[in-house]
């Protein structure tokens, strides 16, 4: 199975901070949130990850290379300016990460996932959801006893780490594309399955919840 870091974006709410600095490439504890989604990737077998590239893409290259510190061969799906969101870079990055299912990763999160849970087989598509975060308490997607996701159930958030199949984007053209509308329909077709993680998670969006990530990995020295 081939993994897909998402690393694409502009980071706006960050401000000065990824001004010159692609989000992607913004340090805790010492390493950049990428080189550590990289390092657990290749602890769970990752061995190939597709990054795709827009907002300060050459930086993220320059800095990574054609192979990781860790032995992964790195692919770079490049989108051009501006960047294609999240279903939309997951589309162009269709012809290498195919055939089958593929793990994609928010690059601006952090958490102690264990992404070698998510290698099993699974439906069309498989969403790691969190608890609501005060800042998203309304939540994004339902889910079922039966671990099928729903917009009826009590809502939990999507972390930004999920498993797909092609088939999932089917019928979907590319170009500029959220991801949420692709998710929707695959709800509708009763195809998409999920599970709840509670442990570390942090969406590293703003300047506040990136200096609170640092203070706790730093406590944890």
């Amino acid at each position: 199975m081939k993994a897909m870091i998402l690393a694409a974006g502009r980071g706006e709410r960050l401000g000065e901070l990824t001004a010159d600095t692609p989000k992607p490439l913004l340090t805790v504890g010492g390493e950049s949130l990428i080189e550590r989604h990289l390092c657990r990737l290749s602890e769970a077998g990752f061995s190939e990850v597709v990054i795709n590239l827009s907002y300060l893409g050459e930086r993220i290259r320059a800095a990574l290379g054609e192979s990781s510190p860790w032995g992964q061969t790195l692919i770079y799906s490049e989108e051009g300016a501006p960047a294609l969101e999240t279903g939309g870079g997951i589309i162009n990055a269709l012809p290498l990460l195919e055939p089958g299912p593929f793990l994609v990763v928010n690059a601006d999160i952090f958490t102690e996932f264990d992404f070698a849970s998510l290698r099993a087989g699974h439906a069309a598509g498989h969403l790691v959801l969190v608890p609501n975060p005060p800042e998203h308490e309304h939540g994004d997607f339902g889910l079922a006893s039966s671990g099928v996701v729903n917009t009826t159930s009590p809502r939990l958030t999507y972390s930004g780490i999920a498993v797909f199949t092609p088939q999932i984007f089917h019928g979907f053209e590319s170009g500029h594309r959220p991801l949420r509308p692709i998710l929707d329909a695959a709800i509708e077709r009763e195809i998409l399955e999920g599970s709840c993680y509670t442990g570390m998670w942090n969406d590293v969006g703003t300047p506040e919840r990136l200096a609170e990530i640092r203070e706790i990995v730093e406590a944890k020295r």
